[in-house]
């Protein structure tokens, strides 16, 4: 199979609130991905569902042939856009938990990444900036050998003087028949590492292209076409 997820006319609702509506998709394996919106297009939602934190109101949504469960946990690497890690814990307890709950967890990579951004193991998440502690999420995030990663918001709370080795730690730690979702607002600074976009908009996906399709058919950076279409 050359599909990491399939999504078949996929919906939730929340009571009489619509946040996505008949998604169909189909993402292949070895891609980076934009998944690219306002505020409120379903964005976070369709990545719950993903990971099986939410269940669909209506089709279903398949990683790797499979339902969400406790077999895709085993090869989905989740980074939520809230920290959800306890502040009385320090790194080294952090990276213990992930040892614990995760066969793939790379110890000596999520400590080579620590140590490029000068981040101290035995420091406790309490007495860390909020970007510090989403540097240190990233680093347990991409420190496992899954299948696919879905990173929500993974820059959004990190100087911009970071954000490059962020990215550079994104695109250089995963194997090549990986697969990466990146949501995010920051379209200008993550562009140059996604090999295609999913424009969504209202819970309905709005464009899905190919990066080198927009740059050299439409003539527009991603940037200028999301600007473009989802013009106010």
């Amino acid at each position: 199979m050359s599909q990491i997820l399939e999504c078949k006319n996929l919906t939730k609702s929340y009571g009489t609130k619509t946040a996505l509506a008949n998604i169909n998709l189909s993402l292949d394996k070895g891609k980076i991905i934009g998944l690219l919106g306002p505020n409120g297009s379903g964005k976070t939602t369709l990545i719950k569902l993903i990971n099986g934190l939410l269940v669909p109101t209506n089709g279903e949504v398949l990683i790797d042939g499979m339902a969400p469960g406790v077999d895709t946990k085993k090869i989905v690497s989740y980074l939520p856009e809230r920290t959800y890690l306890g502040d009385w814990m320090s790194v080294n307890d952090a990276i213990s938990f992930f040892v614990d709950f995760y066969e793939d967890f790379d110890r000596s990579r999520a400590y080579d990444m620590l140590e490029k951004l000068n981040i101290n193991p035995s420091d406790r998440l309490r007495t860390m900036s909020k970007g510090t502690k989403e540097k240190v999420q990233l680093i347990l995030v991409m420190s496992r050998r899954a299948k696919l990663y879905c990173l929500d918001e993974p820059i959004a709370g990190v100087d911009p003087a970071a954000r490059d080795y962020i990215l550079s730690t994104i695109i250089n730690n995963y194997a090549e028949d990986a697969t990466i979702i990146i949501s995010t607002h920051l379209i200008s600074d993550v562009e140059n590492v996604l090999d295609d976009v999913i424009f969504i908009q209202y819970g309905q996906i709005k464009l899905i292209s190919s990066v080198d399709e927009i740059r050299y058919e439409r003539g527009k950076s991603v940037d200028g076409l999301f600007r473009e279409v989802f013009r106010c």
